[in-house]
């Protein structure tokens, strides 16, 4: 990769870390659904004005808007409100941790659903990362668990997004469409029960801080990141993209400890060890250097 792109990784690693601690400051003004609406839908608008500003073409057509539909359920909707729900219990470390499962996920979803079948690496990979998450999750709370399962079923709809999502180079979508397409609708699925279940009217005024946390959520951890994902996805390709992976636990991590005093415990650090070991394995480029 050039010096472009790995300042592009590292960007997008601070965007997606951010948005843990981002959602940990909303959660203390704002009930779950709203910090989640807020991220979609003020997050909808941002990428509509980088759609007209850049001339792209917003999406057409009824195909290209059911396939949309559910891409907003599985990558924003479904994974948006299990993580917000998850940090109202465990802290945004752990949270990005567990997040960082996405891509064994995604192996194992290929394997089962598509031609894409698991190697031996692979496998090891997939077993250094399931038991980074047995060591994690061992000892914890009943309510940590249940965030913990949270955060996995996020990831796990975040694996079968990926695979729904190689439909829309065939659709003929551009990435950027792809992205207002998808945060538009789960702003619009999110919306009637945002509505149902929080009465925004009748919610006291947030304080500067909460709105400013659902701002950054919205136009940096979701429109900017989105931008520069696909940026670096055409010119650093998808398998230099997985090593945002590894940094965007680092990043939360490092977030939430310094800004907001979250404790970062010995099983997380082995956690994540054995969860980054399993992702250098799928992504096989530890193995070709040794």
């Amino acid at each position: 990769m050039s010096g472009k792109d790995w300042i592009r990784l590292a960007s997008l690693s601070l965007l997606w870390g951010g948005s843990f601690f981002f959602v940990a400051v909303a959660l203390r003004g704002l009930p779950t659904l709203s910090v989640v609406w807020g991220r979609v839908g003020l997050g909808a608008v941002f990428l509509a004005l980088a759609l007209w500003l850049s001339g792209t073409a917003f999406p057409r057509g009824a195909p290209v808007w059911r396939a949309l539909l559910v891409m907003g359920l599985l990558n924003n909707a479904v994974p948006f409100t299990l993580f917000v729900l998850a940090q109202g219990r465990i802290s945004g470390g752990m949270a990005s941790i567990l997040n960082a499962t996405t891509p064994l996920w995604g192996v194992l979803l290929a394997h089962m659903l598509t031609d894409e079948k698991i190697t031996l690496a692979k496998a090891l990979g997939l077993a250094c990362g399931f038991a980074g998450v047995v060591v994690m999750m061992g000892g914890a709370a009943v309510g940590d668990l249940w965030a913990s399962l949270a955060c996995l079923g996020a990831a796990f709809s975040y694996g079968l997004a990926g695979v729904w999502g190689r439909r829309f180079r065939a659709l003929g979508v551009p990435p950027l469409a792809t992205a207002f397409g998808q945060v538009a609708s789960a702003a619009a699925l999110l919306l009637p029960i945002w509505l149902v279940v929080d009465q925004p009217w009748h919610l006291p005024m947030p304080p500067l801080d909460v709105i400013g946390a659902v701002l950054a959520i919205a136009a940096f951890s979701t429109a900017l990141a989105y931008l520069i994902y696909f940026r670096l996805l055409a010119s650093a390709g998808p398998s230099n993209l997985l090593l945002v992976t590894f940094l965007v636990p680092v990043s939360a991590c490092l977030l939430g400890a310094v800004f907001l005093a979250e404790p970062i415990v010995a099983r997380q650090l082995a956690g994540f060890g054995l969860i980054a070991l399993g992702l250098a394995a799928l992504d096989g480029r530890v193995l070709k250097w040794l």
